[in-house]
């Protein structure tokens, strides 16, 4: 198991006794709104903590984490992801150069957006980008910085239900070939139908049914 979560409770909003998630798999969360999704994925990489009760990832407690060094190994992509002004290619080097890694050959750059179907050049402007390329983009950042998990809060929302299967189906594939693990909020029931090697249900009466 990759994460543990034992006896938690956060703001009135999760209440877990006891949860595993699997590592190198794909883990879907579903549930009504409000019934704290995004907070879950949030205390995962302590950009929240929860009130009381303990996680533990890789065995090790959350709370003995450096916060920032543990979002280079499980990094979140929100619902409505970052771009900031500029190239395609400025935004996928700027995630390498927050974390201190070294910037990618254009070669690299150019296949991983092939990897999620943005069909671009480097040099087109984020500006003339639709929500749904945008979220393309940033699931081709993300997959540049190859964390160990990665926690996806609806990262298709904006994309058409074909395309979503296609653009999850080759990103999911590629993050497996490197052994990775995901976390992904989804209310599409198709995407977790087809994607989901486990589902949590979290119910909006402050109890999750695993």
């Amino acid at each position: 198991m990759i994460f543990r979560l034992e006896n938690i409770r956060y703001k009135g909003i999760l209440k877990i006794d006891d949860l595993k998630i699997p590592a190198c798999m794909v883990t879907c969360l579903t549930g009504d709104s409000g019934a704290g999704k995004t907070s879950l994925l949030r205390l995962l990489n302590r950009m929240d903590d929860p009130d009381s009760g303990s996680i533990y990832y890789k065995d090790q407690l959350l709370d003995q984490f450096n916060p920032i060094e543990l979002r280079r190994k499980v990094t979140m992509l929100s619902q409505s992801p970052f771009t900031l002004p500029g190239t395609i290619e400025e935004n996928l080097q700027i995630g390498l150069e927050l974390t201190e890694r070294e910037k990618k050959d254009k070669a690299v750059l150019v296949k991983v957006l092939e990897l999620v179907q943005l069909q671009k050049s480097l040099d087109e402007w984020t500006e003339n980008l639709s929500g749904g390329e945008n979220q393309r983009l940033a699931l081709a950042r993300l997959l540049l910085l190859k964390p160990e998990v990665y926690l996806l809060d609806e990262p298709t929302s904006a994309l058409d239900e074909e395309a979503e299967l296609t653009v999850m189906s080759r990103f999911l594939e590629e993050v497996k070939r490197e052994k990775g693990t995901v976390i992904m909020i989804t209310h599409s029931k198709q995407l977790a139908d087809i994607c989901a090697e486990k589902r949590i249900i979290l119910k909006k009466e402050k109890e999750g049914d695993y």
